[in-house]
C-alpha cells in the first residue's frame, strides 16, 4: 500500500489539504504501507518557497511522518519529457499548432450553440511538422468507449470518452502540465491509492486514459468531499478558516486538529475522541461520507479544551514554552503552572497569557480591578494575611489554606473579599487559580513583595 499527499505550493497548507493528507496517511498506516510527500511545483509563476516551507512545517507539526519525500516535480523534468517523446513516437500524442485566437473563437461558437467547450481535434491527424511555429503537445484521448472506475468513496463512476477532449500535456514553453506529471509521478512512485479532494474528480478519467496509453494499471482512486462553511459554500478564509500553521500559532494542539479533521466526513459510531492509535486502527476510506462536511470552529475549540485538560502535563509544558517570552527556568515549575491553569483555558496562547504572571513581577494593575479591590478597606486584610504568611515556615498549599481560612474567620468575611485583593496584588487582575494554589506557586518571597507593593499603592492612592 502506497499513498501520497501532493500539494501545490501556491499557498499554505489549509484545512482541506490537511484532511486529505491525514486520510492518505491513515490509509497507508492502517495497511502497513508507505506515505509519500510530493510537491507539485510546476506552476512556477505562483509557486513560492515560503509556501513549500509552510506545507512541510504544517505536515511535520501534525505528526504525519512521510516515508519518502519531499519529492519535487521540477526535479523530474527530464523524465516527463522522455515519456512525452515516447507518446509522440507511438502516435499517442501530437503537436497542436492552433493559435490562441482560433481556440477562443472555437470556444465562443460552442458556447453560443450551447455545447460543452472542448478542443475539436483540428491538429490530431496532421502529418506535417512545423518546427518554426509555436505548438503545444496534446494527448490523443480515445474517441470511443468509456472510462469506468470504482471510486473508494463515491462508488462506480463512468465517463464517455466522447465527453473528453485531447488534453494538453506540454505547454508552448516546453513545461509539462499537471494532469500529465501526476500520472508519471504516481506510476514511478508505485502509488496504489490516490486519495484527494473531489474537485479533482474530472481529472481522473483523463489520467486513467494516459495510464492505459502507457500500458500501466492505474491506482485506485478515492475522492473525498469538500468542506463547507456555515453558509453552505466552500470553506475559505471568510469563514474564519486558517492555514494549519496559523492554528498552531493560535494555540491549538496538533492532536485536537487531527481529531477534528478525521471527523470531517468520517465517523466510527458515536465516538468523538480518537487517539492517533485509534485513528490508525479504525479509519477506513470506504466509510468516508459522500456528502460535504461542515466546518464548525466551536467543535474544534471544544476538542482543544479536552486535550488541554487530558494531555500529559509535561508534554503541554514543552509546547507552552513556544508561546512564552518569560524565563521559565525559575520557580515555579512550569508543569505545576500548567496543572493549575489548564482547566480554565481554551488554547495554549490563553494558557501562556495566564502563566506569564507567575514568572514576571506585576508592573501595573488593571484599572477597574485596582479601583474595586485595592482599597483602604482591603489593606487591613492584606496586612493581616501578609504577616501570617511571612512567619510561615512550611510553604505548602495546606498551611497557606489554613492562614486564608483563619483570616476569613478573623474578619468575618467570605472568600472573595480576601481572594480578589490578593489576586490583584499578585497578578494585576482578578483572574487566577484558587488563591491557595496561586500563593503557593508564586513563592513566599514574591508574595510578600507583591503584597507590600499593593499596600504602598493603596497608601499612595489615599
Amino acid at each position: 500500500m502506497r499513498t501520497r499527499f501532493a500539494p501545490s505550493p501556491t499557498g499554505f497548507l489549509h484545512i482541506g489539504g490537511a484532511r486529505t493528507a491525514l486520510f492518505a496517511w491513515l490509509h497507508a498506516r492502517r495497511h502497513h504501507g508507505q506515505f509519500i510527500l510530493r510537491i507539485e511545483d510546476t506552476d512556477t509563476e505562483r509557486s513560492e518557497k515560503r509556501f513549500v516551507d509552510g506545507i512541510i512545517d504544517g505536515i511535520n507539526w501534525l505528526g504525519l511522518d512521510y516515508d519518502e519525500g519531499p519529492i519535487y516535480q521540477m526535479d523530474r523534468m527530464e523524465r516527463y519529457h522522455s515519456v512525452i517523446a515516447q507518446l509522440l513516437q507511438e502516435n499517442k500524442a501530437y503537436r497542436c499548432y492552433c493559435s490562441k485566437e482560433r481556440l477562443e473563437n472555437l470556444r465562443e461558437q460552442q458556447m453560443a450553440n450551447k455545447h460543452k467547450p472542448r478542443y475539436d481535434g483540428h491538429c490530431r491527424d496532421l502529418q506535417t511538422v512545423h518546427d518554426d511555429k509555436p505548438y503545444v503537445i496534446r494527448f490523443k484521448n480515445p474517441e470511443q468507449g468509456s472510462v469506468c472506475f470504482n471510486d473508494l468513496v463515491r462508488g462506480q463512476i463512468e465517463v464517455q470518452n466522447a465527453e473528453l477532449d485531447d488534453l494538453i500535456i506540454q505547454r508552448t514553453d516546453g513545461t509539462p502540465t499537471y494532469n500529465f506529471c501526476v500520472v508519471i509521478d504516481d506510476w514511478d512512485m508505485n502509488i496504489t491509492t490516490v486519495i484527494r479532494g473531489d474537485d479533482h474528480i474530472n481529472n481522473t478519467p483523463r489520467q486513467i486514459n494516459i495510464f492505459q496509453a502507457l500500458g500501466v494499471t492505474p491506482p485506485q482512486f478515492a475522492h473525498v468531499p469538500m468542506i463547507l462553511g456555515s453558509d453552505g459554500k466552500r470553506l475559505s478564509k471568510r469563514h474564519g478558516a486558517m492555514s494549519v500553521t496559523e492554528y498552531r500559532d493560535k494555540g491549538y494542539l496538533p492532536e485536537a486538529l487531527l481529531n477534528y479533521l478525521v471527523r470531517l466526513g468520517w465517523s466510527h459510531g458515536d465516538q468523538e475522541i480518537f487517539s492517533m492509535q485509534e485513528m490508525k486502527s479504525l479509519f477506513d476510506i470506504a466509510d468516508v461520507n459522500r456528502a460535504p462536511a461542515a466546518f464548525n470552529e466551536e467543535k474544534l475549540i471544544w476538542l482543544n479544551q479536552h486535550y488541554l485538560k487530558t494531555e500529559n502535563p509535561n508534554y503541554l509544558a514543552g509546547l507552552l514554552t513556544h508561546y512564552l517570552s518569560v524565563d521559565t527556568t525559575q520557580e515555579p515549575r512550569l508543569i505545576d503552572v500548567v496543572n493549575a491553569l489548564r482547566e480554565r483555558c481554551k488554547t495554549l496562547v490563553e494558557l501562556a497569557e495566564k502563566a506569564a504572571c507567575f514568572y514576571q513581577p506585576v508592573n501595573s494593575y488593571d484599572e477597574n480591578a485596582a479601583r474595586q479591590f485595592l482599597t483602604k478597606e482591603s489593606s487591613a486584610l492584606l496586612i493581616s494575611v501578609r504577616d501570617q504568611l511571612a512567619s510561615l515556615v512550611d510553604w505548602s498549599t495546606e498551611k497557606i489554606h489554613e492562614i486564608v481560612q483563619q483570616t476569613l474567620q478573623q474578619f468575618a468575611i467570605k472568600m472573595p473579599k480576601l481572594a480578589q485583593p490578593l489576586r490583584v496584588a499578585l497578578t494585576g487582575n482578578t483572574q487566577s487559580p484558587s488563591i491557595d494554589v496561586t500563593l503557593y506557586l508564586m513563592g513566599q518571597a514574591r508574595v510578600l513583595h507583591d503584597i507590600d507593593k499593593a499596600l504602598a499603592f493603596i497608601a499612595q492612592s489615599d
